[in-house]
């Protein structure tokens, strides 16, 4: 297994790391293991090198959480944990967002659901326009001080949502992100015209959700093949729609790619997923045991870069403005995007 260094942060974690949304039953379409078959999942990716598990509070309403802590039983010291804070809980009035008292308040629950002492990757789940970032910042602050967490992370913040964080944690004197999780991949890259050259810049790490867009680059789906029942895009948890031909443009390129070498289609998404700029590692879910040791296989790929070529060129999205106006004018003066984000 491939190991990366998680942004600014001392921790160097697995390039695959195991998401937990399948864990308690909530998310049906996804899956719905039970603590037996959680476990034998743990077991598979330990054996398989992988070191850091992704969960949320959120997830079943802590079941996940609660899950992964005996899943993992005295194995503590061999595991990164990541969850997340900010989405609502339940009904009550104050069950949601990042104030300091829902922050404290959660990340003691995540302990104790966790059966640990401390998470290593603390995450903000969804920015919170109704709390002052210093309040927020400072909950986290209090939170490493106590050495309740290790690190703190966001997800699906905008870019000025988390250039905003990081300029809030210096003017405050408090540590900053080391990592972003975002929504990426062959049938969604949007996260490459504001995030993606945010993370180089500032050097925050990116953890990748959803790396086969929703089930959609698993291989089921393509040029005449129906959509299968009771899955994740059946049940329209696939995220944003997708217009068909283009959709299957990319999965074309990717069964002509994974042809070649022999590959799965999921394998060849995740990998060019993997291969991506500031992309330390890709969170993947598993619906059953046999879906995890395949998707495995994907750490060991290396695309050539004619391949990647022809995988972008085939999931190419026009960029809204300003971006297309940037592109032009780098390509102008020769200069890579990303480079030009250094100015």
């Amino acid at each position: 297994m491939i190991t990366r260094s998680l942004g600014s942060s001392g921790l160097e974690i697995s390039g695959l790391i195991l998401g937990t949304a399948t864990f308690g039953g909530a998310y049906a379409a996804w899956g719905a293991s039970d603590i037996a078959e959680a476990t034998r999942i743990v077991d598979i990716a330990l054996h398989a090198g992988i070191t850091m598990f992704d969960t949320a509070d959120v997830y079943s309403a802590g079941a996940a959480e609660e899950i992964l802590g005996r899943a993992i039983g005295d194995r503590r010291s061999d595991v990164l944990i990541a969850t997340k804070v900010g989405m609502r809980m339940s009904d009550s009035a104050g069950d949601a967002g990042l104030s300091r008292g829902r922050i404290i308040a959660s990340c003691e629950a995540s302990l104790r659901r966790l059966r640990t002492d401390h998470i290593d990757l603390y995450q903000l789940h969804a920015f919170d326009g109704c709390v002052g970032l210093d309040e927020t910042l400072g909950a986290l602050d209090e939170l490493q001080r106590a050495g309740k967490i290790r690190y703190h992370g966001v997800s699906n913040f905008s870019g000025w949502h988390l250039m905003k964080t990081v300029a809030a944690a210096e003017r405050l004197g408090v540590s900053a992100p080391v990592a972003q999780q975002a929504y990426y991949s062959l049938v969604a890259r949007e996260f490459e015209w504001e995030l993606m050259p945010l993370g180089d810049d500032q050097d925050i790490a990116t953890l990748v959700y959803s790396p086969l867009g929703g089930a959609r680059l698993s291989g089921k789906l393509g040029r005449g093949k129906p959509v299968p029942q009771e899955s994740r895009v059946a049940a329209g948890a696939a995220g944003p729609g997708l217009d068909e031909e283009k959709l299957y443009s990319i999965t074309d390129a990717l069964e002509a790619v994974a042809s070649e070498g022999g590959w799965t289609v999921a394998q060849v998404a995740l990998a060019w997923a993997l291969g991506r700029p500031t992309v330390a590692g890709l969170v993947i879910g598993a619906r059953n045991e046999d879906q995890l040791v395949a998707n495995l296989g994907a750490a060991d790929i290396r695309l050539s870069s004619e391949q990647v070529e022809r995988l972008d060129a085939a999931s190419a999205q026009p960029a809204a403005y300003p971006y297309w106006h940037q592109q032009m004018l780098s390509r102008e003066r020769n200069v890579h995007p990303l480079d030009a984000s250094r100015g």
